[in-house]
């Protein structure tokens, strides 16, 4: 029997085509693409929250040299979901507007070496729109700022807490540059610490008691204490300066001038807070002082020293010269915020210090007032509105002759860099040690810099965080050498 259509009065007669009978979808169920179109697969469940595991852990090792802990260089990918703004958006609009710590010509040269990819298949043009869903995958090769060698002290740890002395210039977690040689990495790698729940954030380049939770209920509860004023945090720095012998208060409203360098100053449109002092001991230059802070504004310790006028001796941003003859004492800077963070850069330049900031290369040309970020203008030049081809991208002229390099370079590696042997001294140049290979990139520009590194001395900062107290708790870290009344700074 012949099936007929319903409604339309068609037979054999050839007057219309029955009508086609379509599928509902089902939920969760992606449309599949009509011809020509291209196909994006449905998102997969990811895990809800941050969670590190072996395999993360062992993506590189430690290594320790000069006093500090170093990360050898690794391969990591980077991976995100495109978001809203992206879609309609070609990828090379993408990574001209939101993926600047590399010149484009890095990534037109990484899409050539299979380094990119697109719902997990090479894309080659990045001339292609991104539709909603599609999920990008960008190797890139880590280089990771070295970070002091002290170890981290566990101070507790229980069935709900660890709590542990962190050494300064160490981050609580992973951000910017910074991955393995993170305190959440190293308790997970060294001590077998993980799944832990951050309570609190210590600046990076802040010392002292720093708290994890081991389960989502203690945090929770803890967090609440935090909401209702009833942790007491107590601080312990070396200021510049004679510090008044009577308490004193600070009130002053903080503001942030910028997320990317972390600077903050006072000013009347900033967040309210507040900060009591003490003087403990006065050397006839330096004072050591307590510090009592009621709220948890950025830097907020930092900011309200400088505004007294007793700035902390060798704070990397706060006891600089860019903030004027006074170092900002009374709010006093006569700079706009755009001027300020070009002294504080210049600064840091000529004393070869710019790693304290931890800002890329590419963040500081806006500041610095680049006219162009690289060849293409990534920054300034308009952005491309028709897909473009691959070809589009080709650097030229003497980039070009670089390009062919690097992609001749990796035709016989599988896009991956040739491991070289080690020195003699096994140092941090490349090679194999401890079973990891230290590898060159060729796609790399920081594989081609040599940096001096910091002395253990630029990475601490007189800042410590002394004792945390809550409803339930009390912890407490023993007092640094440099507070000590008899410490000598030589």
């Amino acid at each position: 029997m012949e099936e007929t259509g319903t409604g339309t009065g068609t037979g054999n007669n050839g007057d219309a085509p029955p009508p086609v009978k379509r599928r509902r979808l089902l939920r969760g169920e992606e449309k599949r693409p009509g011809r020509g179109e291209r196909y994006v697969p449905p998102p997969r469940k990811l895990n809800p929250g941050v969670s590190f595991g072996e395999t993360h852990f062992a993506e590189t090792c430690y290594y320790f040299e000069g006093g500090l802990r170093k990360v050898r260089p690794y391969h990591f990918d980077f991976q995100t979901y495109c978001k809203g703004r992206w879609v309609g958006k070609t990828l090379l609009h993408v990574f001209r507007t939101e993926f600047r710590a590399q010149p484009l010509d890095y990534y037109c040269a990484a899409a050539r070496a299979g380094r990119l990819r697109l719902n997990e298949q090479p894309v080659r043009d990045l001339g292609v729109v991104l539709k909603n869903n599609d999920f990008l995958r960008n190797t890139m090769h880590r280089h990771e700022p070295p970070v002091t060698a002290q170890p981290i002290q566990i101070l507790v740890e229980n069935d709900e807490m660890v709590v542990v002395d962190k050494p300064s210039s160490l981050p609580v977690h992973p951000c910017g540059r910074f991955r393995h040689n993170t305190v959440i990495f190293i308790l997970g790698k060294e001590h077998n610490l993980k799944e832990l729940h951050t309570i609190h954030r210590l600046d990076r380049m802040t010392s002292g008691v720093l708290m994890f939770a081991k389960t989502a209920e203690v945090s929770k509860r803890i967090d609440e204490q935090v909401r209702q004023r009833q942790l007491e945090k107590e601080y312990v720095c070396r200021v510049l300066g004679e510090f008044p012998e009577n308490e004193v208060t600070c009130e002053e409203p903080i503001l942030v001038v910028s997320y990317k360098v972390g600077v903050c100053r006072v000013d009347p449109k900033g967040k309210p807070c507040k900060t009591v002092f003490q003087r403990l001991s006065y050397n006839g230059k330096t004072s050591v002082v307590k510090c009592f802070p009621y709220t948890g504004r950025t830097h907020q310790i930092r900011v309200h020293l400088q505004f007294l006028g007793y700035p902390i001796v060798n704070d990397p941003i706060y006891s600089m010269e860019a903030w004027g003859p006074n170092k900002g004492k009374g709010g006093e800077i006569n700079k706009t915020d755009e001027e300020l963070l070009r002294a504080l850069v210049e600064e840091h330049r000529s004393k070869q210090s710019l790693s304290v900031l931890d800002i890329s290369e590419e963040d500081l040309k806006p500041i610095m007032g680049s006219e162009e970020c690289d060849r293409s203008g990534c920054c300034t030049k308009p952005v491309e509105t028709e897909p473009m081809p691959a070809d589009s991208c080709r650097p030229e002229d003497s980039e070009g002759q670089k390009e062919v390099e690097i992609l001749s370079s990796l035709q016989n590696s599988d896009t991956r860099p040739q491991t070289h042997d080690t020195d003699s001294e096994g140092a941090s140049s490349s090679g194999i040690r401890d079973g990891h290979s230290e590898e060159k990139d060729p796609l790399c520009e920081e594989c081609k810099i040599v940096r001096q590194d910091p002395s253990p001395k630029e990475l601490v900062m007189y800042l410590h965080a002394l004792r945390y107290k809550g409803a339930e708790f009390e912890y407490s870290s023993k007092m640094p050498d440099w507070a000590l009344e008899d410490w000598d700074e030589n």
